[in-house]
């Protein structure tokens, strides 16, 4: 008999969950503390809290919430303050016997094993909202993550919000697992909301192992209904600023080649499947439609075209076809010259342990890399071994490059010794532990981060 797609990743993650719960988890460091790992939670409960904002007003302790792989409850213990009632559902049934001791003491917080890949306990239209992080990223069958989607739009209420985190990165493996698992573009995310009457309200990190999505739930049939709405009444643009700063200018590539647009009476109904934004004459990729806040412009963002001269150029916003405000303008300016730089070092497998190396790898991520194959390294002298990198973020671009340390390399302090080609990067004092271990008796090599 052939094995059904749901007792492989019950099998695998029960594994992991008696293995390592926490580790497997959040990915930090093995044997974690529990209080150190609940703590790791914090700024994913902080993002995830500035989506409820989109929610209507209304009494918290009237909402519910839903999420979809809650492993052993690490979100849904901070999450359940801001809902009546909590529930989270995962196919391990290990991880639902963790969570639900975690959450003993929250009388509105429920954990449920789902040995099937749906939401079949629960009735249509009955959650605010809906969400899930590192989760989706370890399905090994799109078909499974669409029908999560699929059942995401039965059991939310018109007008509840979803949000998701996917495996953005191109396709590289004709069959996946579940560790490394599914990845879908970003256009393919817009598709379903479009086909499935979602109102697209984010699409962030488009290419990259975290892709974000926000979906608002509209009546069957809005989304085609968009096109024959009345012409929409003009919006005001109050300026456009650089998004990761105040400035009123962009550069033309790079990390900080994106803009916000800041917007007084955007339609309410507005979402990025028709939303066009150029710039220069050039398509510009619509990331974000913020929520609104009472008393501020809300905010669009948007990434600045490829290749853009640098000066003045012109804005234009244009909403079911037609222009929704008058033409502005935008300072590009010219992106300085690509300088590789070490923005992470740390263990390969206790990414917390940072530069004290506990096990036999080490984990690197160089921005403005443009040649990761010109990358080698030495730590004490000795060449590291075992050298392997990904494009974590095409835009910038950023890669992350794991290796093996020297096996003859004694306990103690080393320097890490790194080139690009003619360029050296560095040096990094690292410590290097006595009784270090491998990656032998884990399922999986920590190749990328866990849910």
């Amino acid at each position: 008999m052939n094995e059904t797609p749901e007792a492989r990743m019950r099998e695998d993650w029960n594994a992991r969950a008696r293995e390592d719960a926490n580790y497997y988890v959040a990915f930090g460091r093995r044997g974690q503390p529990s209080d150190e790992f609940f703590s790791t939670a914090e700024e994913m409960v902080r993002a995830f809290e500035r989506e409820l904002r989109r929610l209507p007003p209304g009494n918290p302790r009237a909402r519910r919430a839903l999420e979809i792989g809650c492993g052993p409850g690490r979100l849904m213990l901070p999450l359940a303050r801001h809902f009546g009632e909590i529930h989270g559902v995962d196919i391990s049934d290990e991880m639902i016997r963790l969570a639900r001791e975690h959450l003993a003491g929250v009388s509105h917080a429920h954990a449920h094993h789902t040995p099937s890949s749906d939401l079949a306990a629960f009735a249509d239209d009955s959650f605010d909202f809906v969400y899930s992080y590192a989760v989706f990223q370890h399905i090994p069958y799109r078909e499974v993550v669409e029908r999560y989607f699929r059942e995401t739009r039965r059991v939310l209420k018109t007008g509840g919000i979803a949000r998701f985190q996917v495996n953005g990165l191109p396709e590289t493996a004709a069959r996946y697992d579940t560790w490394n698992g599914v990845r879908i573009p970003a256009a393919d995310i817009a598709a379903f909301a479009r086909e499935n009457d979602f109102q697209l309200l984010a699409l962030e990190g488009a290419g990259t192992q975290y892709l974000w999505t926000t979906w608002r739930k509209r009546p069957a049939g809005w989304f085609e209904g968009l096109a024959s709405a009345p012409p929409p009444k003009p919006a005001r643009l109050v300026r456009i600023t650089n998004t990761y700063s105040s400035e009123p200018a962009a550069p033309s590539r790079g990390r900080f080649a994106a803009v916000s647009l800041w917007f007084e009476h955007l339609p309410p109904e507005c979402d990025l499947n028709r939303l066009e934004i150029s710039i220069g004459g050039e398509r510009a990729f619509a990331t974000y439609i913020g929520p609104p806040e009472e008393g501020e412009p809300q905010q669009v963002n948007a990434l600045v075209p490829a290749g853009l001269a640098s000066g003045l150029q012109p804005v234009e916003v244009l909403w079911l076809g037609r222009p929704l405000c008058p033409p502005a303008m935008l300072r590009v300016v010219p992106a300085g010259p690509a300088v590789p730089r070490l923005v992470r070092v740390s263990d390969g497998i206790d990414l917390l342990s940072g530069t004290r190396i506990v096990t036999g790898s080490v984990k690197l991520v160089i921005e403005e890399l443009e040649r990761p194959e010109e990358f080698t390294a030495s730590i004490g002298g000795r060449p590291v071994g075992g050298i392997d990198h990904f494009c974590v973020d095409p835009r910038v671009p950023s890669y992350e490059i794991n290796f093996r340390i020297p096996e003859d390399l004694p306990p103690g302090p080393a320097r890490l010794e790194i080139s690009l080609g003619r360029r050296r990067l560095g040096p990094v004092e690292l410590e290097i532990a006595a009784g270090r271990s491998g990656n032998e008796g884990s399922l999986e090599p920590p190749q990328t981060s866990g849910s």
